[in-house]
Formats: C-alpha cells, sequence, structure tokens
C-alpha cells in the first residue's frame, strides 16, 4: 500500500539526505568503524546541509520546523544505508528538545547556533554503572555552592560521549527527593575535573564513540542548569516519547530493509538446482516477515502522525518502541539465517545491520520498561 505520511516537501528532504549520505557518510564509513568514531568534520557537513537542528527556531541558526516527520525521513535513510554511527538522531530528537523546551533566552542564544552548525556536538549522561532506567539509583550529586554547583559522580554508556561539546547531565540536586530530587546540569567541554574514559568497545555501532564519563569536583555554573531544579524526572519523562519513537521509526525502517535484501538474496542463490525462493519455507518466511513489517507500518505511521501533531501519548511510544525494534530483531535474525553462511560474513549488510540493531529493544527504555509502562497504563 502507498503511504500516505509524507509530502512533496519530505521527499524532497529525503534526496537531500540521500545525496549527503552518499558523498559525506558512505565513502567514509569503513574507516569510522575500525576508528571507533565518526569525524568532526561530518558533522559540520551535515550543519550546512540543514540536517542538525531542524527544529530549532531559525534565528538560532535552525531549520524552524518542528514537523517530526522530517526526523523520520532522517531515521529512515540513515537506517536504510546502514550508518548509525553518525548519531544525527540523538542530538536532533532527543538532546535537542531539552535545550529548545528549557533553555531560557541566554541559553538558547549561548548554544543553539553551534547546535545547529555542527561545530557543538551534543549528548546525555543519564546511565550510570549501578543505575539505569531506575532514576531513583542515581548517585551522581551536584551540591550547592552559592554561584555554582559542584558536580561529583561517573556515567556510562553515554553516546557521542567523546565527541561532545555539551553534555546535559541527570544529577542529584536534593539527596533526600528520589527520583524527584534530581536536576539536569549543562557540562561544557573544558570544564575543569571533568574526564572522558574509554571509548567503550561493542559488538555493534562500532563508529559510533560510547564512554564513560567521570566528574570530580566540576564547577557548573548557575546559568548551567536546564530547567527547574528538581525537575529532571518531569523533563524526562515529557522527552522520553520522542526518544522512542526515534528508535521505533529506525526499527521498522531497518526490518524492511532488511526484508528488502534478503528478498533479492534468495531469488539469486541457489540450492539444490533452483533458487532458494522456489522453497515453500524460504516463501512462508519472506510471507511472514512481510506481513509483519506491513502491520507495523501501518501503526508507526499512524504514530508519527500523530506525534507531529503533538497528540501522541507516552503509551502509544512506548508500543511503538517495543514492538518495531522487537520486530527489527527477530527480521535480523531470520534474515540472516536465510542468508546462511554469508549472513555471517562482516562484509554482508544483514550481518551488520544484526549486530548494529540488536541495541535497540535496550537503549531509550529496555522492552521489559515499555511493558510495564503500558501495562500500568491498563491495569493501574
Amino acid at each position: 500500500m502507498k503511504r500516505q505520511l509524507y509530502t512533496e516537501d519530505h521527499e524532497a528532504f529525503r534526496g537531500v539526505v540521500r545525496t549527503f549520505l552518499e558523498k559525506e557518510v558512505l565513502p567514509h564509513y569503513e574507516q569510522w568503524e575500525k576508528d571507533g568514531i565518526v569525524s568532526r568534520e561530518v558533522w559540520l557537513a551535515a550543519g550546512r546541509k540543514g540536517l542538525l537542528g531542524i527544529a530549532v527556531d531559525e534565528e538560532y541558526g535552525g531549520g524552524g520546523n518542528p514537523d517530526f516527520r522530517y526526523a523520520s525521513v532522517l531515521a529512515e535513510e540513515f537506517t536504510r544505508a546502514g550508518a548509525p554511527g553518525l548519531a544525527i538522531g540523538l542530538h536532533n530528537d532527543i538532546i535537542g528538545p531539552y535545550l529548545t523546551s528549557l533553555g531560557t533566552e541566554e541559553q538558547k542564544r549561548r548554544w543553539l547556533p553551534g547546535f545547529c552548525s555542527g561545530e557543538t556536538i551534543t549528548a546525555i549522561a543519564m546511565t550510570e554503572p549501578g543505575a539505569g532506567s531506575d532514576l531513583q539509583g542515581i548517585r551522581t550529586t551536584a551540591e550547592d555552592h552559592g554561584d555554582h554547583w559542584i558536580l561529583n559522580g561517573s556515567k556510562t554508556f553515554i553516546s557521542n560521549g567523546i565527541l561532545a561539546d555539551l553534555v546535559v547531565v541527570v544529577a542529584r540536586t536534593t539527596p533526600e527527593g528520589g527520583a524527584h530530587g534530581l536536576s539536569l546540569l549543562v557540562v561544557e567541554r573544558g570544564a575543569e575535573g571533568f574526564e572522558r574514559g574509554r571509548n567503550l568497545d561493542k559488538i555493534g555501532q562500532k563508529s559510533q564513540d560510547t564512554a564513560e564519563l567521570f566528574f570530580h569536583d566540576v564547577r557548573v555554573p548557575k546559568e548551567n542548569l536546564l530547567g527547574e531544579l528538581n525537575g529532571a524526572f518531569v523533563h524526562l519523562m515529557t522527552n522520553l516519547a520522542q526518544e522512542r519513537m526515534a528508535i521505533a521509526v529506525a526499527g521498522i525502517a531497518a526490518a524492511e530493509h532488511l526484508l528488502e535484501i534478503t528478498t533479492t538474496y534468495v531469488k539469486e542463490r541457489e540450492a539444490f538446482g533452483r533458487p532458494l525462493s522456489r522453497l515453500q519455507h524460504i516463501r512462508f518466511e519472506i510471507a511472514e516477515m512481510a506481513t509483519e513489517c506491513a502491520v507495523t507500518r501501518s501503526f508507526l505511521d499512524r504514530c508519527i502522525e500523530e506525534h507531529a501533531a503533538g497528540t501522541l501519548d507516552a503509551v502509544h511510544a512506548s508500543m511503538a518502541k517495543w514492538w518495531a525494534t522487537e520486530l527489527q530483531k527477530r527480521v535480523a535474525d531470520r534474515c540472516l539465517q536465510l542468508h546462511g553462511g554469508y549472513g555471517y560474513m562482516s562484509e554482508f549488510p544483514v550481518a551488520r545491520a544484526y549486530t548494529d540493531g540488536r541495541i535497540q529493544t535496550i537503549y531509550g527504555g529496555t522492552t521489559e520498561i515499555m511493558k510495564e509502562i503500558i501495562g500500568r497504563s491498563l491495569l493501574g
């Protein structure tokens, strides 16, 4: 069925994204995978092409277009290209809303122009060695010292951790406050006592720098408090729907692309003197995956429309994230199996998609957390 989600403007933007990928990303991607990090130059190139800060007001250097469908196009094309290492979605869709919705006028003028040009790369530091989805377990502290905070603690699994110039840190500002004693503090590159640990060695998304961060008596100016004091829990919950939608969009795009390349492969690959596609089991496998992708796509497109209109709730975003990423995982496994031994070879796209995509059911809230959110909404 023909998708009804996008207009001619969205499809024109898709062309811009594809050209950017072909020219600025794909020729360098293998080297980035070996290096474990992308170049800063590609971030600047993305800024020049208008791919950063699409939803940011024009007066700060952004595109001035909050329509989430543009973010969806970006996620789809980067996924199809097999290039998740350049974390533009994290920058635009997850961190951007914190800066635009919570930032003061002074903060916006200080941070957003670089955010949009690619000169300022961003990260958000929430997860700790002993605290993931459970915000009450966060141990990083920020003590009030009059005109500044003193920040101490550590974070791990931080995407863009090595490259980031601006890190939004979730810290405990009220010891007895539980999840409601947390605040968002912005730590800038070069702050004394702010150190980066190793670039973590992951099974997939090798070119996406993921790091440990350490804060030793870091002096954070009071004007770097983002949003309300002790308001981090509410701020985080407000923006999680978009984060989960961005992950879900990538999930269904990955599943569809894997289905496409596997369908082509089984038509060309022969076994026992005939194409694999002539075997009933293979046809059934393809039929099942195609049906699951079609049904999921229908639901995801509806969720994208709702989110673009500002009406998507956290429960349906959780449904989208759970279902699309679990589908991606199943399809990746089945498509690798259908490729046989070739599917286990790193040079085949299906192999990289298998390892790159495995994180999808984990970050942004695990599948189990998504089910808990949905279950609570239904059962109290």
